[in-house]
C-alpha cells in the first residue's frame, strides 16, 4: 500500500489520547504496512497511528536504516538530564524548534504476533520514542515548547500556506 497523508496540526484526533489495540485483525495488520509505507519516505523517522488518522495506539520508526514497528507502546523509561534538541514534526511541517528530551528513553510494547517488544536507544532513537508516544497521548511538540517558542511556533503556523 502507498503512504498515508499525514494529518496536518489543527486535525482534532492528533489531539486525541490513542485507543489501545485490543485485537490483532487484518485491519491492525494493514495499519502496520500503511505505516511502514508512511515511514521510508526520507526525511521521516517516526509516524504515529494519529498522524495517519487512525486513532489506534501504534507507531512505526525508521532510526538509522532500522526500520520497524510497535502496537500499544508505552513509556517505559527515560533518564539523563534532559536536554534542548531540535525537533520537527510532519504534522507541523516547516517547522524547527528546541525542544526538551531526555538522552535515553524506553518503550515497551508487543508486535503483530502479540510478542512482547522492547525499542530503547539514545540521540535520535531516544528523540523518536518519546515523540511518537507523545503523538499516542495527544500532544505535539509545539505542547513541549517553552512560552517564547510556543508563541513563536504559533505565528509561524498561523502564517503557514498549509494551515
Amino acid at each position: 500500500m502507498p503512504e498515508r497523508q499525514i494529518r496536518l496540526f489543527g486535525d482534532p484526533v492528533l489531539k486525541t489520547v490513542s485507543d489501545p489495540i485490543v485485537t490483532i485483525d487484518s485491519r491492525v495488520e494493514s495499519l502496520v504496512e500503511d505505516l511502514l509505507d508512511s515511514v521510508l519516505l526520507p526525511g521521516r523517522a517516526g509516524v504515529a497511528a494519529s498522524q495517519i488518522g487512525v486513532n489506534l495506539r501504534a507507531f512505526s520508526y525508521n532510526i538509522d536504516g532500522k526500520i520497524g514497528y510497535i502496537l500499544n507502546p508505552v513509556l517505559a523509561e527515560v533518564s539523563g538530564e534532559p536536554e534542548l534538541v531540535e525537533e520537527g514534526c510532519l504534522s507541523v511541517p516547516g517547522l524547527w524548534y528546541p525542544t526538551r528530551r531526555y538522552p535515553f528513553a524506553r518503550v515497551t510494547g508487543v508486535d503483530l504476533d502479540g510478542d512482547a517488544v522492547e525499542l530503547s536507544g539514545t540521540g535520535i532513537m531516544a528523540q523518536a520514542l518519546q515523540h511518537e508516544t507523545d503523538h499516542l497521548d495527544g500532544f505535539l511538540y509545539l505542547d513541549r515548547l517553552d512560552k517564547e517558542n510556543r508563541r513563536a511556533a504559533m505565528k509561524e503556523v498561523r502564517e503557514s500556506t498549509w494551515f
